[in-house]
């Protein structure tokens, strides 16, 4: 919808450049340190638009980017950060109608890109054995509007996954090496594999187990991000960078069959 509608989530920018996420609902009221600002003002109005709080303050009212609403997410712990779930998505090649396992699914912000890409007609399995985790991450699919597209699973993944012939599947959990086994198994032939860890000693790990299993065509990857501060007069970088959170890893399922030899070479090359 070009305007904002009752139910839909808004960003709030401040003149200070303050950033706030807000679930509109008629007569509610969002407080900030520069006054207040009702609900049933922003309801009905095209996005884009500033608006006055009480105290005469203006506040730009947008339609969040998913970026925007994944960086304030409620959270249990650490999250997958947006520089790395983009990369993840395009790997994985995430889309309409692929169904996808994510383990595990923690505060669930991978989860909700993830089902945002693969609805309306695909699904995300998700796996969370911690009870505080699995709530958490229930509540911000269900205030991202993406349940539809989502199945749930409070299920240790050591006793497999229960869905089978998957497009891709990502393993974000302490030891994800434990769990190649499982992952082939869930995966159809050429699907793809996705995991995440924060040191070197996982990733030998995870890497040394890939090389003794079905799953081939490795790739590690590591992403930095720096955000420059947009004043024309002092360009430079913000004084604080999202570097090192994490080393990606990717690979394919390969078929469970011996490769079929190659049709011998002839010298004919007519029709």
């Amino acid at each position: 919808s070009r305007v904002a509608r009752d139910g839909d989530t808004a960003l709030l920018v401040l003149p200070d450049h303050k950033r706030l996420i807000s679930r509109l609902a008629r007569g509610s009221v969002q407080h900030t340190h520069l006054g207040s600002l009702e609900h049933d003002a922003i309801i009905g109005r095209p996005w884009g638009r500033e608006l006055l709080t009480n105290t005469g303050r203006r506040v730009l009212v947008l339609r969040p980017s998913l970026e925007e609403i994944l960086s304030n997410l409620p959270r249990e712990g650490q999250i997958i950060f947006a520089k790395d779930i983009g990369y993840i998505l395009l790997k994985l090649s995430i889309g309409p109608g692929c169904r996808v396992i994510e383990a595990g699914t923690g505060s669930g912000a991978l989860a909700v890109a993830l089902a945002h890409y693969v609805a309306p007609s695909g699904q995300l399995y998700t796996y969370e054995q911690r009870a505080d985790m699995f709530d958490r991450s229930g509540r911000n699919l269900q205030a991202a509007g993406l349940l539809a597209s989502v199945t749930r699973h409070h299920h240790d993944i050591g006793e497999g996954f229960l869905e089978t012939d998957v497009d891709a599947l990502f393993l974000d959990v302490r030891e994800p090496w434990l769990y190649l086994r499982q992952a082939a198994h869930a995966l159809a032939d050429g699907g793809f594999l996705g995991a995440l860890v924060p040191t070197v000693n996982q990733l030998v790990a995870l890497t040394t187990a890939l090389e003794a299993s079905v799953l081939g065509d490795v790739e590690i990857a590591e992403l930095l991000l720096r955000i420059y501060k947009p004043v024309p007069e002092r360009v430079r970088p913000q004084d604080r960078m999202t570097a090192h959170t994490g080393y990606l890893i990717f690979a394919r399922k390969q078929a469970d069959a011996e490769t079929e030899p190659m049709a011998a070479a002839t010298d004919d090359a007519g029709p």
